[in-house]
């Protein structure tokens, strides 16, 4: 046969046929050989559902419990301490603006204040008070030429009874002004 298919025929008539794979050969040739058989459960393609396996419940363990228990509660923490960190920085905020303002009421002042001792508003507020210079009768000059001297006496020591009444009064009085 292969001498055939090479032969003068082959030759005069080209290429007969396809020059391509043949890639399912081995379907076809299966299916030849069972072909009077029956089909069986495979062949037709049948497919069953597969059982589903119900799953016993599961217990919840105490430590799982506990630690979700400790998340939550250490989020609820969290969630305060934010609030109290807003509430922190709101007054941040308030104070600062306030010392700003009493940035600016300072320095207001503090101009008064140079103003007020200013020699020349001074000396127009003494002269309408009715101030004016000393004349030379009113001046006066102590002359301290001898050295400065000081006298000290010495007083008698209390006698024993006299310290005992003041230290029980001393501690009386402590006592009551404690309890005030």
């Amino acid at each position: 046969m292969a001498s055939a298919v090479r032969g003068e025929e082959y030759r005069r008539k080209g290429v007969g046929g396809s020059l391509a794979y043949d890639l399912d050969w081995a379907v076809r040739e299966r299916e030849l050989r069972h072909a009077g058989e029956a089909k069986t459960r495979q062949d037709a393609n049948v497919y069953t559902m597969p059982e589903v396996q119900v799953r016993a419940r599961l217990s919840i363990s105490p430590m799982a419990f506990l630690s979700v228990s400790a998340v939550a509660v250490l989020s609820v923490l969290v969630l305060l301490s934010y609030v109290k960190l807003t509430a922190l920085s709101a007054n941040t905020v308030a104070l600062r603006s306030e010392l700003s303002e009493l940035e600016t009421k300072h320095v207001l002042l503090t101009a008064e204040y140079e103003q007020m001792f200013d020699m020349a508003s001074v000396k127009e507020a003494a002269e309408a008070a009715g101030m004016g210079k000393p004349s030379s009768s009113q001046i006066v000059r102590l002359e301290l030429s001898d050295g400065d001297t000081a006298v000290v006496y010495q007083q008698e020591s209390p006698g024993m009874l006299r310290r005992l009444l003041t230290s029980l009064h001393g501690g009386i009085y402590a006592v009551v002004e404690y309890f005030d």
